[in-house]
């Protein structure tokens, strides 16, 4: 049983992912297991190039950062479950007990996190009465989100990235995944606002 399974090894599911597994020094934090289905083939990663994004030299490719993200959440908080080369097919159960079908496996999860791409091709048991057209892309595109409130499509399921209704910017995409591992730390903090930052010393 997981605490919380990302599905999406994109930009927002690798960054939830990075904020969760920094938090395991955290009492509230520390005996939480977390996952992330690192499916990635459809992430727009794969053709991104970027000059604009704060941080990341000029010419990063998307690939890289597909690369360097699962080695780096790996070098760094190897708690942090990776699963390979599985999709998820379908969501089942309700908070506090989920079950995730994958192509390959199957999963328990008190929490979810759904963090892949806003294809129209998105098509996963149990989620799809939440898709709608997504309201900040070119209709002519037909992309799509899940209908959430501030990230939570209904009590336990979560969405991250350009699935949740953001724009498809890396910035962005990172940082709904942030906002969303943050308000589940805040969930197992007993409610108090939390958030994890690393201080030179």
């Amino acid at each position: 049983m997981f605490d919380v399974l990302i599905a999406g090894g994109g930009a927002a599911g690798m960054q939830c992912a990075l904020v969760l597994g920094s938090a395991h020094t955290k009492e509230y934090a520390g005996n939480k297991k977390v996952g992330i289905i690192m499916h990635q083939k459809a992430s727009d990663l794969q053709s991104a190039l970027f000059n604009n994004v704060l941080g990341l030299a000029p010419g990063t490719t998307g690939a890289e950062i597909l690369n360097s993200g699962k080695k780096q959440l790996a070098d760094l908080y190897p708690q942090v479950h990776q699963i390979d080369n599985e999709k998820v097919i379908s969501v089942k159960g309700e908070t506090g007990n989920f079950t995730i079908l994958t192509n390959k496996s199957e999963y328990k999860s008190k929490l979810i996190v759904i963090a892949m791409g806003y294809s129209k091709f998105f098509n996963i048991e149990g989620l799809n009465q939440f898709v709608e057209p997504h309201p900040k892309a070119l209709a002519g595109k037909e992309r799509i989100w899940l209908k959430n409130n501030d990230h939570l499509i209904k009590e336990g399921v979560y969405v991250a990235g350009t699935l949740a209704g953001g724009r498809s910017q890396f910035a962005i995409a990172a940082g709904s995944g942030a906002q969303v591992a943050t308000d589940i730390l805040t969930l197992w903090n007993d409610g108090n606002h939390t958030k994890v930052h690393d201080k030179i010393t």
